[in-house]
C-alpha cells in the first residue's frame, strides 16, 4: 500500500511492553493465587503469620488473601508476596506446644518450683501427655535470676486459654510456696579515697 509500517510496529511494540509492565504485578499476584490454591499451605479459617502480618484467613482470592486480625482488622496480602514468603500456619496441626519462660530468684528452691508447676500442669485437663510429658527445666543462669523453661502440649484450640490460665496460676501461687520473681538488680560499689 506504500505505507511505512515500521513506525506502526514500533508503536505497537512499545505499547505492548508498557501494558506488560503495568500488568506484571497483577499477573504475578494471579500466578501466586494459582500456586496457593494448588499447594494449599493454608485454608479459610486457619490462623497464619506471613509477611509480618498475622490473622485468621477469611478468603483466598486469585490476587490476594484476606486476614482478620485478633483486633478485628482486615488485612489484604498480595498473593505473589505470600506465595514466595515463609508462612507460619498455627492451625494445621491438632496439637501445639505451649512454652513459658519465667525467672525466679537466686536462692529459691528450684525443686519446689518444679514440683509446684508440674502439679499445676497435671491438674489441668487441657494438658496432654503426648507427644511429650510436661517439662520444667533450668534454661539459663541469668544475671539476676534463674531462668526456668516450662513446656507442655495442648490441643490447638486450647492453646491460648491454657497459656493465660497457667501464667496467672504461676504468678499467684508460686510466691505462696517461697518462689519469688526478681526485679533486675545491679550492685554498685562506691570507693572513697
Amino acid at each position: 500500500l506504500g505505507i511505512d509500517t515500521s513506525s506502526f510496529i514500533a508503536i505497537f511494540a512499545s505499547a505492548g511492553v508498557a501494558i506488560g509492565m503495568a500488568l506484571s504485578g497483577t499477573l504475578q499476584n494471579f500466578a501466586g493465587g494459582v500456586v496457593l490454591l494448588i499447594l494449599r499451605p493454608y485454608k479459610v479459617g486457619d490462623y497464619i503469620e506471613s509477611m509480618g502480618q498475622s490473622g485468621t484467613v477469611e478468603s483466598i482470592g486469585l490476587f490476594s488473601t484476606s486476614l482478620k486480625t485478633p483486633d478485628n482488622q482486615t488485612i489484604y496480602v498480595p498473593n505473589n508476596s505470600i506465595a514466595t514468603s515463609i508462612i507460619d500456619n498455627y492451625s494445621q496441626s491438632e496439637t501445639r506446644r505451649v512454652d513459658w519462660v519465667l525467672s525466679i530468684s537466686y536462692g529459691d528452691d528450684v525443686d519446689v518450683a518444679r514440683r509446684e508447676i508440674l502439679a499445676m500442669l497435671k491438674e489441668d485437663k487441657r494438658v496432654l501427655n503426648e507427644p511429650a510429658e510436661p517439662l520444667v527445666a533450668i534454661k539459663d543462669l541469668g544475671e539476676s535470676a534463674v531462668v526456668v523453661l516450662v513446656r507442655c502440649w495442648a490441643a490447638n484450640d486450647d492453646y491460648w486459654n491454657l497459656f493465660f490460665h497457667i501464667n496467672e496460676r504461676m504468678y499467684k501461687e508460686l510466691p505462696t510456696k517461697g518462689i519469688n520473681f526478681p526485679y533486675p538488680q545491679i550492685d554498685v560499689h562506691i570507693k572513697q579515697n
